[in-house]
């Protein structure tokens, strides 16, 4: 699956969804249900067996009001993203529904195209076994918010003991490295690991009105195991998609 369609819907109007808010996920996936029952048929009539083997020519993953739509990038399967597209105009506008124009987007995977969905980039490469795979990042834009709301607990509890903001971080790591594990993240989690390291460090010399990051003080292993500092980087194993 070369070509591909990025595309948010603005679930509003008169439906009345509003996007962003609480309801926003559960209602665009009640309302959104025609869509999915469209594109599904759409999946089953291209499908193509050579040789005994069953080709999909067309995928989709929707999450909410994002949808994301694969195409076979071969010439012959053009038709088939053409007609996709617009009888997924007419089947929105049944429902009331409109394409967000500002993150729609066509990306032509095979000549490098890169797109975002649900906090990670996809990047087509090639694979060191010679084969064809797709990398799973996470965003920049998902760290830099992770890094933020870290650096918010550690100015809130900078007066703190290094256990109570220990407490603060460690669910807010595990959760965000738990979503992204799936990926190829392990250059992204080593640079967290290293900067919240750094940063538990300066709270302990902070404590103690020194200057630094205490290397001799205080050794990796006491950071994680006296100290209890969540440790979980590793990934699922996971392979390049292909």
């Amino acid at each position: 699956m070369m070509r591909l369609l990025k595309l948010t819907f603005k679930a509003g109007g008169k439906r009345g969804i509003s996007q962003g808010g609480p309801l926003s996920p559960l209602l665009s996936n009640l309302y959104l249900t025609s869509v999915d029952e469209m594109l599904e048929r759409a999946k089953e009539v291209t499908k193509t067996i050579t040789q005994g083997k069953i080709y999909t020519r067309l995928e989709y993953y929707r999450w909410a009001d994002d949808l994301v739509i694969l195409v076979d990038s071969y010439r012959k399967w053009e038709w088939l993203f053409k007609a996709v597209y617009k009888r997924l105009q007419e089947e929105l506008n049944k429902i009331g529904v409109t394409l967000n124009a500002d993150k729609t987007r066509l990306v032509n995977a095979e000549e490098g195209g890169i797109f975002s969905f649900l906090g990670f980039r996809f990047k087509r490469i090639r694979t060191r076994q010679g084969k064809e795979g797709v990398l799973r990042l996470p965003k920049i834009e998902s760290r830099t918010k992770l890094l933020k709301k870290l650096k918010e607990v550690f100015r809130h509890y900078r007066s703190h003991s290094v256990s109570g903001v220990i407490d603060e971080i460690n669910p807010i790591l595990r959760g965000w490295v738990a979503y992204f594990r799936i990926g190829n993240s392990s250059r992204c989690f080593a640079f967290i690991k290293d900067w919240v390291e750094k940063k538990v460090r300066r709270h302990l010399m902070y404590a103690q009105k020194r200057q630094g990051f205490g290397w001799k003080r205080w050794s990796k292993e006491t950071l994680y195991t006296t100290f209890g500092l969540y440790n979980g980087y590793h990934l699922l194993k996971v392979s390049p998609v292909q």
